[in-house]
């Protein structure tokens, strides 16, 4: 007999159901539905039709897996941090399925979900630091264990991932912008633009990306008329800039903590020029440099069910009346 934990996320744009093996950590199940088409051409997430297709194909996705109903142990859902509107609709499908199926409820900070997609049907292996980079967050988290994570570092205002996707809508391309600008920026010149590296004459171990930004928006007025090859060389120097303050930021944190194991997380760690630089620098320091897989650096179910094996161990259950939706991370923060 099969002990099974279903879990759902939908904190922003992606409907996502997975079951995973509590006992064996097997990910028996887990299919993704992507909103990025429908609202690629709003420029960006529009929560109110987010929230709509949601409730249009979390049901669909669920069908898919009541054979398994029988060997749930617990149902998890993603509560924090996200879009209200969006995650009420995965919350309010997780309370139903406790109530109706007499099973406990879990509920996961999302944040804390990407760093456990690294241990998707494998143990965990901490402590390490870690890099989390994903739509709306860039922070630094030095990780002992499920119950004791601190960050370190965070943005002061933009995210790395954010700052990616507003780059391209200067540029007159759609979102999600990341993997946009990292084409682009393959046929680019790295070095025509001299964009500043936030923060680089700063000892304050934070990130921030509204300066580079601005100075990316100012560049782009200043040329008023952009050729494809003035559109590549702005997202290759860009990026340069972008992922040169990650990485000088992420330095001083290595020098004051001296990790032995370091890892990067979230949906712009699939960036292969950002995993080449870090990969050089953890070289260089003889440091293990860890990513999760490809399929599992975007917001899914996968991630959310493995870190919800870890709170199952600790008997970490919720009164379904009692989960709320927070669009802000109450730990992680």
């Amino acid at each position: 007999m099969r002990n099974l934990i279903l879990s759902i996320e939908s904190s922003c744009d992606d409907s996502s159901i997975a079951i995973t093996d509590i006992d064996t950590l097997e990910l028996i199940f887990h299919k993704k539905i992507s909103q990025e088409k429908e609202h690629s051409k709003y420029g960006g997430v529009v929560p109110e039709l987010a929230s709509r297709l949601h409730a249009v194909v979390l049901p669909k996705i669920l069908e898919q897996t009541k054979e398994f109903f029988p060997y749930l142990k617990a149902v998890a859902v993603t509560n924090e941090p996200g879009l209200s509107v969006t995650l009420m609709e995965g919350v309010m499908m997780a309370k139903a399925l406790s109530l109706s199926l007499e099973i406990p409820l879990i509920g996961i900070n999302h944040l804390v979900g990407h760093i456990y997609s690294l241990f998707i049907e494998k143990e965990e292996v901490l402590p390490k630091m870690v890099l989390l980079v994903s739509g709306g967050h860039t922070m630094l988290i030095d990780v002992q264990s499920f119950k004791r994570m601190r960050v370190v570092a965070k943005s002061l205002d933009d995210s790395f991932g954010e700052s990616f996707d507003k780059v391209a809508k200067m540029l007159g391309f759609g979102y999600p912008g990341g993997p946009i600008i990292e084409k682009l920026a393959k046929k680019g010149n790295p070095n025509r633009f001299n964009f500043p590296i936030p923060l680089k004459n700063s000892p304050k171990i934070a990130f921030s990306y509204s300066g580079l930004k601005n100075a990316v928006r100012l560049e782009i007025e200043k040329l008023s008329s952009l050729s494809n090859q003035d559109k590549a060389d702005i997202a290759a120097s860009f990026q340069k800039a972008a992922i040169a303050h990650l990485l000088q930021k992420t330095k001083k944190v290595f020098d004051i903590f001296h990790p032995k194991d370091f890892a990067i997380v979230g949906g712009a760690s699939a960036n292969l020029a950002l995993r080449e630089a870090f990969e050089n620098e953890c070289k260089k320091r003889g440091i293990n440099i860890e990513f999760a897989k490809l399929k599992f650096c975007s917001d899914n179910a996968a991630m959310i069910g493995r870190a919800a094996i870890e709170a199952y161990k600790l008997k970490e259950f919720v009164n379904p009346l009692d989960l709320k939706v927070s669009p802000k991370s109450t730990i992680l923060s």
